[in-house]
């Protein structure tokens, strides 16, 4: 069995999965799909790009009743980015399946708005421990009737301390539901929490049928910040990717390359949830280039065209390098990892990443003149799933009415209140005064420039 159309599902999500363009399985959903299917509850080992979030969230869908009176299933994530990332695959796959409802809680957003969806009904939660736990003490999280529980990037979350806090949420379990642990490691403490929540579990480990490539060097150096102009000037990557280790490091350095005409996007832990989409968005639809972050960004992060990865810091685990350098060599392609590295950490190379090459940064031959700039600029419309706005509106407005040349438009995201979209920089201001004075659907909405 290879393809969507042979698996044991209904004709209706066969048909949302050719729409969207699915046809062969990866080998994680040919050993996982089946036996969810099946109702048992299952140990996969998938590394990040290998279609694991589609391996669960197609067998839950099937599963799933849409407006029943309490959730139906949960699933717990380490980070909002990975929250977020999962209820767009489950909605995109589940438009066969009217009213079903999907409600994501994490921290950085108030309760009160939460526990007011929560109120109104869910189907499928997807929540960060954390915040789980929050709504669970306030009981404005009833949890009696989940019948699926999936932890996803278990390792991340026991890295990130959360044993204790993923036990009082399966102990809030009424029911035992069926069970499925997803990691793309498996350090000690994994066997430890597998044997607390899931029941004679079956094991599945894959590799990625086609492998692709991370070519991994590591350069010794002693002023990090021109290391990293050279660097990005030396490979001339489309796109990067620089983690740091801490929040004010990572504002230095999005600052330095900005100051040296360098188009770049930045993500921490302290950004308000919107401003991290906005982040997020406009590094995936080629407005900013560059983006600047610490680990939030290694999990969670979606994106097939990253062409190069930077360790600014060398990470403390080998288990975060892993996950870092896993945000490049996606979709088929490969991608290059390149970590600094200085005299004083230069014992901890050979044990946090092992294959990398040692290499001198005076072998490389940067091209001064080298800038990474978008070729977009993004477009906020301040208008979007609750206003009926779709990407055919917008389209239709751009081309029909401005005469906007299909070419210089780029990706659009719709959320629920705001609509992105990438044009072309040279006719970006242009576009944004037209669009100021046009209506989409007959109505008109605030739109800007983001920043």
């Amino acid at each position: 069995m290879q393809h969507f159309k042979d698996l044991n599902i209904s004709q209706e999500a066969k048909k949302t999965l050719s729409i969207l363009g699915f046809e062969t399985l990866t080998p994680i959903q040919i050993e996982a799909i089946p036996a969810i299917l099946e109702g048992r509850d299952i140990i996969a080992e998938a590394q990040t790009g290998s279609g694991k979030t589609l391996a669960f969230a197609l067998p839950l869908i099937e599963k799933i009743i849409p407006q029943q009176q309490l959730p139906q299933a949960l699933i717990i994530a380490p980070t909002r980015e990975l929250c977020e990332q999962i209820a767009s695959v489950i909605k995109s796959i589940s438009i066969h399946k009217a009213n079903l409802k999907v409600v994501t809680l994490y921290g950085g957003v108030p309760l009160r708005g939460q526990s007011t969806s929560l109120e109104k009904g869910a189907d499928i939660i997807i929540g960060t421990a954390g915040r789980l736990n929050d709504h669970l003490f306030r009981k404005t999280l009833i949890l009696d009737d989940i019948q699926t529980l999936i932890l996803d990037e278990a390792d991340r979350m026991l890295d990130m301390g959360f044993y204790d806090d993923i036990i009082k949420i399966t102990s809030a379990l009424s029911k035992k539901p069926q069970s499925l642990l997803f990691s793309a490691t498996y350090p000690e403490n994994i066997d430890k929490l597998a044997r607390a929540i899931l029941k004679n579990p079956l094991t599945v480990k894959t590799e990625t049928k086609h492998k692709v490539k991370v070519d991994e060097f590591a350069y010794e150096v002693k002023n990090k910040d021109e290391a990293i102009l050279t660097i990005l000037r030396s490979y001339k990557p489309s796109s990067a990717v620089i983690f740091c280790n801490t929040k004010l490091q990572t504002d230095e350095l999005s600052n330095f390359l900005l100051d040296n005409d360098f188009d770049v996007a930045t993500l921490h832990g302290d950004f308000e949830q919107r401003d991290r989409n906005e982040s997020l968005l406009q590094f995936s639809n080629g407005s900013l280039p560059v983006l600047v972050a610490t680990d939030v960004a290694s999990r969670g992060l979606d994106i097939d065209d990253i062409e190069m990865i930077i360790n600014y810091d060398i990470p403390h685990k080998s288990e975060t390098y892993t996950h870092r350098i896993g945000r490049t060599a996606r979709a088929g392609k490969d991608g290059i990892a390149v970590s600094l590295f200085t005299a004083r950490s230069k014992d901890s190379v050979e044990e946090i990443m092992p294959g990398a090459s040692i290499c001198s940064l005076g072998s490389l031959k940067p091209d001064k003149n080298f800038a990474m700039q978008g070729d977009f600029k993004t477009l906020h419309i301040d208008g979007g799933k609750r206003d009926k706005l779709r990407k055919g509106d917008i389209l239709g407005t751009l081309c029909k009415e401005l005469e906007i040349n299909p070419n210089d438009i780029g990706q659009i995201d719709i959320t629920d209140k705001a609509s992105y979209v990438a044009i072309r920089k040279h006719i970006a201001k242009n576009t944004l005064k037209a669009l100021q004075k046009t209506t989409i659907k007959k109505r008109k909405f605030r739109v800007w420039i983001l920043d």
